[in-house]
């Protein structure tokens, strides 16, 4: 029985179908490995691709003004203008993400009036490419000019319900600085600190109000004030004086009436009097008048 099985395996068309079946599973394992690979090939060089590829952003990008700020002035420019980049994907990302880059308008040979300039970029990724929209700008370039001003106080009324008043207000910040272009800064009048009084207020009124820069037609000017804004206080009373005046006065016109009211009797008294001593004149004479007549007869 040993002997046969042991024959058995050793025949030749039994090593044959063992040989093919392992030249098969070695087929299917060298197959398998091979596309894996090439799998892997594939989905690292999309990868690549996709990194390597050009994409563009559009960035909303603050404007830098480079300027002597402590002798000019300048107006006329946008806050905000837009960048539109392109480039590699991965470095587009970044940048949108960081905005690690600026914007901005070098003023500083140009002298003292209106110009047109062009926009550049500092920071950028030399693999990058930016266009800027718009780009150029108008600007206006002006001397800059400081003055110190006194704060005026100004009430929306001064009539209170009630009999209250107000008093002299008071405020906490009595100059300011008024910093701007040297021709709007000489259109500065007053400083004014406004405060709406309600008609009802039966208290002292505490407020903080921002300052503002008026003309002489009563027009805001486009300056800046430091500080910007003061604290006002405006006492308010019972109107107890104007009440004893009114209560003197209304004794007075009473005083007065009755005086006239005196008058007025003792006149006519007068008037009566004189009348009474008239006819009783007339009654004498006519009496006389009889006596010497009937003498006569």
């Amino acid at each position: 029985m040993g002997k046969d099985t042991k024959g058995f395996f050793r025949r030749k068309w039994f090593l044959r179908i063992i040989s093919l079946i392992l030249a098969l599973f070695l087929f299917m394992y060298v197959n398998g490995s091979k596309s894996g690979f090439l799998r892997q090939n594939t989905r690292n060089n999309n990868q690549n691709s996709a990194l390597m590829s050009n994409k563009s952003v559009t960035l909303r990008m603050p404007l830098d003004v480079t300027i002597d700020n402590n002798k000019y002035i300048v107006s006329g420019y946008p806050q905000y203008v837009k960048v539109k980049v392109t480039g590699p994907s991965a470095l587009v990302t970044t940048t949108s993400n960081t905005q690690n880059f600026k914007v901005y308008a070098d003023l500083s040979d140009l002298t003292p009036g209106k110009h047109r300039v062009k926009l550049k970029t500092s920071g950028l990724n030399s693999e990058l490419t930016s266009k800027i929209e718009p780009q150029y700008i108008n600007v206006n370039i002006q001397q800059r000019k400081t003055i110190t001003m006194k704060v005026t106080i100004r009430l929306s009324t001064r009539d209170l319900d009630d009999g209250y008043k107000l008093g002299h207000p008071h405020s906490d910040i009595q100059t300011v600085q008024v910093t701007g272009s040297r021709d709007e800064v000489n259109k500065v009048n007053r400083i004014v600190a406004f405060v709406a009084i309600p008609h009802d207020a039966k208290d002292n009124i505490a407020r903080q109000v921002t300052l503002q820069a008026i003309d002489r037609n009563g027009q805001t000017l486009n300056v800046v004030i430091s500080p910007t804004t003061t604290n006002v206080s405006i006492p308010i009373s019972a109107g107890s004086q104007s009440s004893s005046s009114s209560d003197s006065s209304s004794s007075s016109s009473d005083e007065s009436e009755e005086t006239k009211s005196s008058s007025r009797t003792s006149l006519r008294n007068d008037s009566s009097d004189s009348s009474s001593e008239t006819s009783q004149s007339s009654s004498s004479i006519s009496n006389e008048d009889s006596s010497s007549s009937s003498r006569n007869q």
